[in-house]
């Protein structure tokens, strides 16, 4: 057997070598090798957003998207401010949970719950790039993606029946935020930055450990450490409600920079009806023993012109039952100044007596009647004059706007609901479709004249002028002024007309000259309440005008 086992061996050996060498040289003679595929080469803007960022995973945005900015600077600031920050904002979260664990205490048998430590270690975040967009609003938004995976040290400590749980969490967070930094509330608050979370793709935990103590007389035994799964999934998922009720869109965290008392202008609130009624035993300032009166209404910090009455000649004891509108925005610290006059062909009119009546003694709906007896001034410390000045006899009417109704009606019920007793006073003929058409001016852009660039607004509606201060010298100029028209129905089918104008300084034959104008629909601003629009003016090459109008009832 071994002798054939050798003898195989030999012979597939000296058959195989020789069959080997020539199958190997046929084909390395006769064959020809494969010539190699080009590889599919795609341009990127074939690809769609997910292909991209698995190409481009660690590249910052500002890389990958033009319209984001790089902002290496403000990473340098953040990270040499970050030891203060940190600290103010666990000062934050702490204040913050302080309140949402005493809402457990006592459940479950919790009974206490505390940081044990808290801090946000000493990592910053960072921004991977810096977009602005730019709205016909009085807003900054900027939109900011950020990455944070730091080394925070933060340790929760629940006492639940006769153990004390330990819990370590880490946090990572992925996302990309939007800012608003907003001057444009409605309801006369402050100034506020408006944080949101567009998306994120992660708030999770980068460890959570969880560790059982007992109480044994004040020491503290170690019975486990590691793990705990109840933990790991109970906290990140806390953590992660918790966020998303604050930042995540539609809702955002509000932080106010500017108090509403700082602020120097207020939006209207309401009108207020004044109807002078009559006059009685006036002074007679006249050489025939009569006086010529009419009466000038104005409400405190208004810089507007006062209203006037007609003048009723030669009386000491006029009628009038003249009504006058005047806007309100606060109730509460402003007032209404009464001012009787004698009128004169020649030289100023005499004043024959003033009084004052603050808007807070009135409830909103209710007409309120007023005789009061007309003082020499209104200066509590000069010593009035003795002798009698007669009386003045007016009815006053406050009516908030509806947006504002609430603010000044009765008390609230268990569910923060206003409620009124004067519900009836809101249907009101009288009143019915009243309202007050605000038009604001803020800016124009690209207008250019012929001769000279002094550019002013001039808005024109139902025969009322109202004209902007002039901007010397400029193209772009900012006026940022408001007017506002009281009507007693809604303008559905009226337009305004804006036009611009730029006048020159001194004495030429074109002192005046037109840069532009546009007619505005008012029934787009009836139907939404409110518009802010960029418009391209007529008869300008490239000239635009922004234009906010807003219409309000009562």
């Amino acid at each position: 057997m071994g002798f054939v086992s050798s003898f195989l061996g030999i012979l597939g050996f000296g058959i195989g070598l020789p069959l080997g060498l020539l199958v190997g040289f046929f084909f390395f003679i006769y064959s020809k090798p494969n010539e190699p595929e080009d590889p599919i080469v795609r341009p990127l803007n074939e690809l769609d957003t997910i292909a991209l960022e698995d190409l481009l995973p660690e590249i910052p945005l500002w890389v990958k998207n033009p319209d984001f900015d790089r902002v290496d600077w403000l990473n340098k600031v953040i990270s040499e401010m970050w030891p203060y920050l940190a600290k103010a904002i666990t000062g934050m979260i702490r204040s913050t949970a302080q309140t949402i664990f005493a809402e457990y205490i006592g459940k479950f048998q919790i009974e206490t719950i505390e940081f044990e430590s808290l801090s946000l270690g000493n990592l910053p975040p960072l921004l991977y790039g810096l977009k602005a967009y730019e709205t016909n609003e009085k807003e900054l938004v900027m939109e900011t993606p950020v990455r944070w995976a730091g080394n925070p040290d933060i340790t929760l400590v629940i006492k639940l029946f006769s153990l004390r749980i330990t819990v370590q969490v880490g946090i990572r967070l992925v996302g990309r935020f939007t800012n608003i930094f907003d001057c444009t509330d409605c309801s006369e608050t402050s100034c506020a930055v408006l944080s949101m979370l567009l998306e994120h793709r992660g708030v999770s935990d980068g460890k959570t450990t969880c560790r059982l103590w007992t109480q044994n007389i004040g020491r503290g035994y170690h019975v486990y450490t590691g793990p705990l799964s109840i933990c790991s999934g109970a906290v990140p998922e806390t953590i992660k409600k918790q966020i998303s009720s604050l930042y995540i869109w539609p809702r955002a965290l509000e932080i106010p920079v500017l108090d509403a008392s700082t602020l120097t202008t207020k939006k209207p609130v309401g009108i207020l009806h004044v109807n002078v009624v009559r006059a009685v035993k006036l002074l007679k300032k006249d050489l025939l023993g009569a006086s010529d009166p009419y009466v000038k209404l104005s409400l405190t910090g208004e810089s507007l012109p006062a209203k006037k009455t007609t003048i009723k000649k030669k009386t000491l004891n006029p009628e009038w039952n003249e009504s006058f509108k005047l806007v309100v925005k606060d109730p509460q610290s402003q007032v209404l100044r009464l001012q009787v006059f004698d009128w004169d062909k020649v030289g100023g009119h005499d004043r024959l007596g003033v009084q004052l009546i603050p808007l807070k003694q009135l409830t909103p709906y209710e007409t309120k009647e007023f005789t009061l007896s007309l003082l020499k001034d209104t200066n509590i410390s000069d010593s009035q004059e003795k002798k009698k000045r007669g009386q003045i006899e007016v009815e006053l009417t406050f009516v908030p706007f509806k947006e504002n109704s609430l603010k000044y009606i009765g008390p609230s019920d268990a569910y923060g609901r206003k409620e009124s007793c004067n519900d009836e006073a809101l249907d009101d003929g009288a009143l019915r479709g009243a309202g007050l058409l605000s038009v604001l001016v803020e800016g124009a852009e690209e207008v250019e004249g012929q001769s000279h660039n002094n550019p002013y607004a001039l808005v024109l509606y139902r025969g009322e002028r109202k004209k902007t201060k002039i901007i010397k010298r400029t193209r772009h100029p900012l006026w940022n002024e408001e007017f506002q028209f009281m009507l007693e129905e809604p303008p559905s089918d009226e337009k305004i007309h804006v036009e611009v104008f730029s006048k020159r300084s001194g004495i030429s034959f074109l002192s005046k000259e037109s840069l532009g104008h546009v007619e505005i629909n008012l029934g787009d601003v009836v139907n939404n309440g409110r518009i802010n629009e960029k418009y391209h003016l007529i008869n300008s090459k490239n000239g635009t005008i922004h234009v906010e109008i807003r219409w309000t009832t009562v």
